[in-house]
């Protein structure tokens, strides 16, 4: 690869697993980094060996937020394992975790050791919750991050129980807060030398993706109502954000409104925004030039009262469109919607290939497979995305570039070190 990427030049120790950790770590590695996985001997993260669509082959949890990495299997609780540990900390600008609170110092590797060992080294950690939390000890998963960061009591209908987003708001979402709170402090470094430590919650990382809903409680509480939100006017609100089904909840009237073939396709639905800006193209789009003018209709105040005619009118218009034809209908109006589309529609759309938001790897033992390429598009380079590690695959090459002989090494493997 011919192009300079931003972090070339930048090492970067890997001590995370499943999905939190090894999302940050990943796109570090997507931008130039070279990242070590540290992974248990013989083991390895844990996502190796989960939801294997292959037997004995790496699962794509794992293959999907690991590629790029190197795999070094270490032993930290062997003197000799420490040994390198510490070796391979006075070489790194960046090392992240996610174990759980307390583990990496039970280790021996605190704070204050690894600010001995190299001064200039980042710390990335990944928690459940902040140090601050009564829940600190809790042990976190996507979901109970959902539920204790805002998300869970706020999606939903009305009528039913708290639901987690399919999303990963919890984990990935985390690993990308914490990416970028890792590169302001190499920013920063650059500019005083000195190391710091980054730490991140999973909580607080899913309560930034609910900001609106914490703008929705202030709201509440100074008004008794949301009147962007199903139950006004006619129904309660009670002294906490509700659930507002598929509510926009921007301000705008919105929902999920069926096409052609629902009654077999489950996903044949479009997105619909009703814009009061643009409610004139949308009566026209209808067929509903009289409802421009109609009290009734003329405000976004008084369509509330009459949403569900609006929702009624679109589902008869779209009965005989499938969901990209009624999208395309409406877009020729300059009214916002979108097709509800699967992750199959996703997987094999070639718009997202030829982006390279969704991308083809091959990865020794398994073949082909699919997986996510770079969200953000830069226009000085590309990152190519490679396959993930076999457990172990670099050990030799990052032993010997530590000083390590072959037969050194191979003592290690014999004592289980590696």
């Amino acid at each position: 690869m011919t192009q300079s990427l931003p972090l070339t030049g930048i090492k970067v120790l890997d001590f995370t697993g499943v999905q939190s950790g090894p999302s940050c770590t990943q796109m570090l590695a997507w931008f130039g980094a070279d990242v070590i996985k540290i992974e248990r001997p013989g083991v390895g993260d844990v996502t190796r060996h989960q939801l294997r669509d292959i037997e004995d082959v790496d699962a794509l949890y794992f293959t999907m937020l690991n590629s790029n990495k190197r795999s070094l299997e270490l032993n930290t609780k062997t003197p000799e394992g420490k040994e390198i540990m510490e070796k391979l900390i006075k070489e790194a600008d960046v090392l992240v975790e996610n174990f759980h609170p307390g583990a990496i110092d039970h280790m021996g590797f605190t704070w204050e050791h690894i600010q001995q060992l190299n001064p200039r080294l980042i710390f990335g950690s990944i928690k459940g919750f902040d140090e601050c939390s009564p829940y600190v000890d809790v042990k976190a998963y996507e979901n109970v991050a959902q539920a204790a960061g805002g998300a869970a009591s706020t999606t939903g209908f009305p009528d039913g129980p708290p639901v987690v987003s399919s999303a990963a708001l919890g984990d990935s979402n985390t690993g990308m807060h914490l990416l970028i709170g890792l590169l302001a402090a190499l920013l920063q470094r650059e500019k005083t030398g000195v190391g710091q430590r980054v730490t991140m919650s999973m909580q607080d990382a899913v309560l930034n993706m609910c900001r609106v809903k914490l703008r929705d409680q202030q709201r509440l509480e100074k008004l008794g109502y949301l009147e962007e939100y199903p139950q006004y006017p006619n129904g309660t609100f009670g002294d906490a954000v509700p659930r507002s089904g598929n509510s926009s909840g921007g301000g705008q009237p919105g929902n999920m409104l069926k096409c052609k073939g629902s009654e077999n396709d489950p996903n044949a639905y479009i997105y619909f925004i009703n814009q009061d800006h643009n409610w004139p193209n949308t009566c026209d789009a209808l067929g509903r030039p009289e409802w421009k003018t109609d009290p009734a209709f003329a405000t976004t105040e008084a369509r509330i009262s009459h949403l569900d005619d609006v929702w009624e009118a679109i589902e008869q218009l779209a009965q005989d469109k499938d969901k990209h034809e009624i999208t395309d209908y409406f877009d020729k109006f300059g009214v916002p919607c979108s097709p509800v589309l699967s992750m199959k529609e996703l997987a094999y759309d070639a718009s997202l290939r030829a982006s390279g938001s969704i991308v083809e790897v091959d990865q020794p033992l398994r073949g082909k497979y699919l997986t996510v390429g770079c969200p953000m598009k830069f226009s000085a380079f590309t990152p190519e995305i490679k396959s993930a590690p076999l457990l172990g695959e670099h050990n030799n090459e990052i032993l010997q570039a530590l000083g390590y002989s072959p037969e050194q090494i191979a003592e290690m493997k014999k004592n289980q070190v590696i």
